[in-house]
């Protein structure tokens, strides 16, 4: 797959603990992109943070949270990440989700 140079970054901020059909859903996000033929996924897992309702999540062993704060980054073209929007809205209950233009320096696998 080759990508233009310009390219855009679509970030998706939830919780360890959201689930979408009995799956974790930054799984399910990641394989709807792989169906759909993303140029690339990534899930990062948060060691500490806090969302809309201000309750901090944090791996601290007296304070162990069992919802940590999970991003997915998901690359790729605008009209590609346009097609995944209108489900992200069906599955993302909470969170937040980003858009930015970005400009891809290097797109290379192993042959």
């Amino acid at each position: 797959m080759k990508l233009p140079e310009e390219g855009y970054l679509l970030r998706i901020f939830i919780g360890e603990n959201d689930f979408h059909k009995g799956h974790p859903l930054y799984e399910a996000i990641v394989t709807k992109a792989r169906e759909m033929n993303f140029a690339g996924a990534t899930v990062l897992r948060g060691i500490m943070g806090f969302g809309a309702e201000s309750r901090i999540h944090t791996t601290k062993i007296l304070r162990l949270s069992d919802d940590l704060p999970i991003i997915i980054e998901i690359v790729d073209t605008k009209e590609k990440i346009d097609e995944l929007i209108p489900w992200l809205d069906e599955v993302v209950l909470e969170g937040l989700i980003t858009l930015e233009k970005m400009k891809v320096i290097k797109y290379r696998h192993s042959k």
